[in-house]
């Protein structure tokens, strides 16, 4: 099974969501949910493009929040990078 870590910045980027956006109590739960397909599929997620190529998303537990991803194979890993709303401007942009 592959590793699923969440960096530092995802871990701050949700934490401000929470606040901004009044997410429920229950939204790292939900998170940590939406994350375990990983595990098993690491590929799953789209790929994105521009700033974030290489990188891939999820949609996390409502369907603007986007968790951003690194996969590095040769270590058997998931990184989760960042966490963006995706209505927002600056939102990664899936790859053409």
């Amino acid at each position: 099974m592959t590793r699923v870590l969440v960096a530092a910045q995802a871990v701050a980027d949700l934490a401000e969501l929470e606040r901004s956006h009044g997410l429920p109590s229950d939204t790292r739960r939900r998170v940590r949910r939406s994350l375990q397909p990983l595990a098993r599929f690491p590929l799953m997620g789209r790929a994105l493009g521009g700033r974030w190529d290489g990188a891939r998303y999820l949609l996390g537990p409502w369907p603007w929040m986007l968790l951003i991803y690194d996969f590095h194979a040769e270590e058997d890993l998931v990184v989760v990078l960042t966490v963006h709303d995706g209505r927002s401007s600056t939102a990664a942009t899936p790859a053409p």
